[in-house]
């Protein structure tokens, strides 16, 4: 088997280094592949660096200037596709997303037979650390909002650590994907239920990202709440009955 870990960066000097070198140490399965959108900070040099430290397990596509989170990963996905790749993740490169819960995802994948594994900090045994209250209240509102307009049972709709199978990126046609910003997440994810994929919820702890800043805006909140609603509508006139998600205690 073999996993490709997806990682859109941009301004991600101090984090990348270490970051590749723990998801390189999670087992020989685990490629990367670093998608630069043209960091003024060097990050993309020191992208070019981390692929001649580790040949053939790392790669690197530059971009030129910020094309956004989801034209990364789909850019991504379509790579791995192509590469043969057996699981691609969706990961965040400021350490949020601990390397360590790679193996977790994939023994999750096998033992629950799972064709999506989204990394949860809102069922048991999941949480975030060093978050405002406001700032909770967002991502759970957000998720929960999401998951009641959709009608699906995820806790966390709008996390960014998850894995997917490639007959799951197979069957979406990825072309048709519309979010640009977090709806993506949400997209994504309600996009394989709707197609009959099983998908499972696995605890995380979502940690506060060690350097830099926060990515999230006012605008890439209300462009997701805007995706919700858009997809619900969506639905009601194709008419299609989705299942509910799955998720583990």
């Amino acid at each position: 088997m073999r996993a490709l870990v997806i990682l859109p960066t941009y301004n991600e000097l101090g984090n990348l280094g270490p970051l590749v070198d723990s998801i390189i140490e999670q087992g020989e399965m685990f490629d990367v592949l670093i998608i630069d959108d043209g960091s003024p900070d060097g990050t993309g040099l020191l992208a070019d660096h981390l692929k001649t430290v580790y040949p053939n397990r790392v790669e690197v596509i530059h971009r030129q200037g910020k094309l956004g989170l989801a034209t990364a990963y789909l850019t991504g996905f379509r790579f791995g596709l192509n590469k043969g790749y057996d699981y691609m993740f969706e990961m965040d490169a400021d350490f949020s997303h601990n390397p360590r819960y790679l193996p977790q995802f994939i023994e999750t994948m096998l033992r629950e037979k799972a064709d999506v594994v989204l990394g949860s900090r809102y069922v048991q045994g999941g949480g975030v650390t060093r978050w405002p209250w406001y700032r909770k209240v967002i991502s759970r509102g957000g998720s929960l909002y999401a998951g009641l307009v959709l009608g699906v049972n995820v806790k966390d709709l709008t996390g960014g650590f998850k894995c997917f199978s490639r007959r799951v990126l197979e069957s979406i046609n990825l072309e048709t994907i519309e979010s640009t910003g977090y709806g993506f997440q949400i997209e994504m994810t309600y996009r394989a239920l709707k197609a009959g994929f099983k998908v499972v919820e696995m605890p995380i702890i979502f940690e506060e990202r060690r350097e830099g800043k926060s990515k999230m805006s006012p605008g890439i909140f209300m462009e997701a709440l805007w995706m919700v609603g858009k997809l619900r509508i969506q639905s009601g006139l194709e008419g299609e009955h989705h299942p509910a998600g799955e998720r583990l205690r």
